[in-house]
């Protein structure tokens, strides 16, 4: 993959993410249940795209062909600190996040926990030695306006206990990237899958005390699929190609696609304000990814010649 594919996939990524804060709102089974739900379904999909390749020489084989005398294939976690730490700020994210929206206003929520580029600028100069350009921190400037513009009409100051796990959500969130850029050439799908296997031992157990309706089983099962899994997937491909930064920065587009959804299917209409605050984080998040696309490509060019 390379750098533009990586940023298509961020985006793509985003886009999908966006979906969260309209179902979590709606289904009506409590915090650890969804997420167990959720990460179940989520852990499903991703286990079948890394069998994908298995699976497709096994259709390719004729029917009537011996098979190799081979063992089956096996799933090989490679244990690090940079993978059990994603996979346990993934699950810190995800949970952390599902409590902030059903705690506080889901402006509240979505505004905080996309605090995380701050955390992973400053985290990221001394974790992963990747440093943040002039670039990068009028970028992050404009994303912090932006939000503030598009988010600051449904803020408020209730909601400590929700505010509080917002906040957390987006510490979490940014030690997730960092974790994954971290392992930028090895096992970034692996850790996605461990965390969304927690994050499913985790709630399941707690789904016997519920009792979820058929339009809560359709609505965990979409988010499970769509809204955590191909997304996960789609990030630990393209974090790969990505400084943290960069990649963060393109998961702003999130909290601006949310109320897209909320447009389309119950009709409320941002306030120009938003749309505002919207612009700028879609041109700054654009802008920045288009320039530093570019210097990557005039780069790689002048040292191709020297």
């Amino acid at each position: 993959m390379n750098h533009r594919k990586a940023i298509y996939c961020m985006a793509l990524a985003a886009i999908f993410f966006s979906t969260s804060g309209l179902l979590i709102k709606v289904i009506s089974v409590s915090h650890l249940p969804l997420l167990g739900v959720r990460g179940a379904f989520a852990a499903l999909t991703i286990a079948l795209f890394m069998a994908r390749p298995h699976l497709q020489s096994a259709r390719r084989r004729p029917s009537n062909s011996p098979r190799p005398n081979q063992a089956k294939p096996r799933l090989r976690i490679p244990w690090s600190l940079p993978l059990l730490g994603g996979a346990i700020s993934l699950v810190c994210a995800q949970a952390f996040f599902i409590i902030a929206v059903r705690e506080t206003t889901a402006a509240n929520a979505i505004f905080l926990q996309y605090t995380a580029p701050i955390f992973v600028a400053f985290f990221g100069i001394h974790y992963l030695r990747e440093s943040v350009g002039k670039l990068d921190w009028l970028a992050l400037a404009a994303v912090a306006a932006g939000l503030l513009c598009f988010y600051g009409d449904g803020m408020n100051a209730g909601g400590a206990f929700g505010n509080l796990f917002g906040l957390l959500a987006g510490l979490t969130f940014a030690w997730f990237l960092l974790f994954m850029r971290k392992q930028k050439d090895g096992s970034t799908i692996e850790t996605v899958l461990l965390g969304n296997v927690l994050s499913a031992l985790l709630g399941l157990p707690f789904l016997l005390g519920a009792a979820p309706t058929p339009a809560d089983w359709l609505g965990m099962i979409f988010l499970g699929i769509f809204q955590i899994g191909l997304p996960s997937i789609l990030i630990a491909l393209a974090i790969k190609e990505l400084t943290a930064v960069g990649a963060v920065l393109i998961q702003t587009l999130e909290p601006i696609l949310n109320p897209v959804w909320v447009l389309l299917f119950i009709g409320e209409m941002p306030t120009p304000l938003a749309l505002l605050g919207g612009a700028i984080v879609i041109g700054a998040v654009t802008f920045r990814s288009v320039l530093a696309n570019r210097l990557r490509r005039v780069a790689a060019a002048s040292q191709s010649t020297a």
